[in-house]
């Protein structure tokens, strides 16, 4: 590099948003994905030694994938050759290759292939690569936000290794935030910038990713004339119109967080699918983690609705895996078509009771043994010692059902289940009055 290129080079980090400054070039920076940077993990390991493997990482928008690749370029003395896929083409890759062909052959130079957005080069492109990452010409390193078993093909996929990088913690993106504060060089440490407490939890909260936190930081503190010190003082209002969106009375880590998360599941519980929309809406809009609300979903697919309707907890799990597959806003309906469901679902607690009673029973009960011909004769010594001896194999029998005791001695005709009449539970206790009509002769509810 020449001093007119470096010159180029500096005024151009110099005019780039604060996002692209900020960006960490060494792993002693590098904030987050301690499950696959941290000491002694593969990657960190591979990236301190320089003997780079190739790698596909998947994760969502700001959460460093092409920071880490930049810091992998460092670790090596590999060309580095970035190209995203929503602009290149197979003419691209072919240069590419032909170059790093040559390089190799000169001067015994490996080199690194950067594929942002490797998802959205289709089969023909893949292909196109593979030949050349299975006999070392290039190391692949390809970024993706989508789930790369789906949308990189599989001989690709075997010869790289894929790394799953999280979304920020709000604690790592408080760390993000406060180097930027700080930073006089490549942050906002020069302009004396000082945010409210409120404004940087929203903040926080509302932007997606690092990226859009920084950006919109640095928005809002170049708009903000200083005062008479020179201190650019960034509240909450500011950080609203940086971010367009209004800050909702909600804390997540106190009292609000609580009592709504307590009103979708009492709304829920109270068939109202208006008010438990209400309190849903208030938490997604304010930035709530939607895997706490799928949580509390599921909880409440098994305690209020329960065998009234056993669809109800697939349902919330397909929500749950909704939030995992597509990310927010996106699954905000998955958790709103969950919380519709739940609330107009018939309603029962039989499934809360019965389990509530079993323990109860195992806490102040004896350790009863189990009866002997449930028990499976597995050696020798356990038949000699008439373990499953007189057990009654059910589906030898009509319908598939034999009666014999289930329970211990000191809990022979013990309840712990009883079924309501809402729902398919009406047809659960219409079989186990049949099977059973000595214990389930009446609804007890």
């Amino acid at each position: 590099m020449d001093l007119f290129d470096y010159n180029s080079e500096k005024q151009q980090l110099k005019e780039a948003p604060l996002a692209a400054r900020m960006r960490p070039t060494t792993l002693a920076d590098f904030v987050g994905q301690e499950h696959i940077v941290g000491p002694g993990r593969v990657l960190r390991r591979a990236i301190d030694s320089g003997n780079l493997p190739s790698v596909v990482l998947w994760g969502p928008p700001g959460s460093g994938k092409t920071t880490l690749a930049g810091i992998m370029e460092r670790a090596t003395n590999a060309y580095f050759a970035p190209i995203s896929a929503v602009a290149a083409g197979v003419a691209d890759l072919r240069r590419i290759i032909e170059d790093a062909k040559e390089r190799r052959r000169m001067h015994a130079q490996k080199t690194i292939l950067f594929i942002d957005e490797i998802h959205r080069f289709n089969k023909a492109q893949q292909d196109a690569v593979l030949p050349y990452v299975e006999d070392g010409t290039i190391t692949l390193i390809g970024a993706t936000t989508e789930n790369p078993s789906f949308e990189v093909i599989s001989p690709l996929l075997s010869r790289a290794q894929v790394f799953t990088l999280k979304a920020l913690s709000r604690d790592e993106m408080n760390i993000v935030i406060q180097r930027a504060l700080e930073d006089k060089t490549r942050g906002l440490g020069a302009f004396s910038v000082s945010i409210d407490d409120d404004a940087r939890e929203h903040l926080i909260a509302m932007a997606n990713d690092a990226r859009a936190a920084l950006n919109a930081l640095e928005v809002a503190a170049m708009t903000t004339p200083p005062d008479a010190q020179g201190m650019r003082h960034v509240s909450l209002g500011i950080i609203e119109d940086a971010l367009q969106q209004r800050a909702l009375l909600y804390d997540q880590g106190g009292e609000q967080h609580y009592d709504i998360i307590s009103a979708l599941h009492k709304t829920i519980r109270g068939s109202d699918p208006d008010a438990a929309l209400y309190w849903l809406a208030r938490m997604i809009e304010a930035g709530e983690d939607p895997l706490f609300i799928a949580r509390r979903l599921i909880r409440a697919a098994s305690e209020d609705v329960g065998m009234a309707d056993p669809q109800a907890l697939a349902i919330c799990m397909a929500a749950q895996q909704a939030v995992h597959f597509l990310g927010m806003p996106e699954a905000n309906l998955a958790l709103a078509q969950a919380v519709v469901y739940l609330a107009s679902a018939p309603k029962s607690n039989s499934l809360y009771l019965a389990y509530g009673k079993a323990q109860r029973e195992i806490i102040k009960g004896k350790n009863e043994p189990v009866p002997l011909h449930l028990r499976n004769p597995v050696t020798k010594l356990m038949k000699s010692l008439d373990y499953g001896k007189g057990y009654r194999y059910a589906h030898d029998f009509p319908g598939h059902f034999v009666r014999q005791q289930n329970l211990p001695d000191t809990l022979m005709g013990k309840q712990f289940y009883q079924p309501s009449d809402q729902g398919f539970e009406k047809t659960v206790q219409a079989r186990l009055k049949f099977w059973w009509p000595e214990r389930y002769q009446q609804n007890q509810h």
